[in-house]
């Protein structure tokens, strides 16, 4: 199996991904990852929408697994896989910020028991003087880590970056003490000094 980043936007897709989808036998990934690397699927290649819930273990070995961004950031893992990086949303929201990646420390915030777990890491992470990069999901409360860096005496910068790469990209800055609300599903938090 080989899964491939496509990108966490249009246009990002690295020579390496575009030659694996082109030499695919089959392809897999949810609607985005899918509708991001469409012009390279071959025609007449099976295409299979990933839906929540899904398993890899239920797809042929010669499948071609896209996901967006970086595959090994927060992604898939596949024993005995064969890995294609893409551009990830950290790379982009880094540059966007002007921030060096080798300061970051990347947090993943999905789920409901993810997201109090990735609090208290993003916390403990900022204390530690890393630029924190919070992978979230839609329903990820920034106002939430906020408040728990407050708690810690914590004031500190914090992005909001959405629709990375895309034509509506916002970053909406602010502070743990005013934190920036999200305005689109699609976002990503930085938080530190910068």
């Amino acid at each position: 199996m080989k899964i491939v980043g496509v990108g966490c936007a249009p246009d990002l897709l690295t020579m390496q991904a575009a030659r694996a989808i082109t030499e695919a036998k089959r392809v897999a990934g949810s609607e985005r990852a899918l509708s991001l690397a469409e012009d390279f699927i071959p025609d007449g290649c099976p295409v299979y929408v990933l839906k929540e819930h899904f398993k890899l273990s239920e797809y042929p070995d010669d499948t071609v697994v896209l996901c967006t961004g970086d595959p090994k950031m927060v992604g898939f893992e596949v024993e005995g896989a064969e890995y294609v990086p893409g551009i990830s949303s950290l790379q982009l929201a880094f540059n966007r910020l002007d921030i060096s990646l080798d300061r970051a420390s990347v947090v993943p915030a999905f789920g409901k028991s993810h997201t109090t777990r990735a609090i208290t890491d993003a916390v403990k992470e900022v204390k530690r003087g890393k630029m924190v990069f919070v992978v979230a999901d839609p329903h990820f409360s920034v106002t939430d880590l906020a408040r728990s860096l407050m708690d810690k005496g914590i004031e500190c910068r914090m992005a909001v970056c959405q629709d990375l790469g895309y034509e509506a990209e916002e970053i909406i800055m602010g502070t743990s003490a005013e934190p920036p609300s999200p305005t689109s599903p699609l976002f990503a938090v930085v938080v530190g000094d910068w």
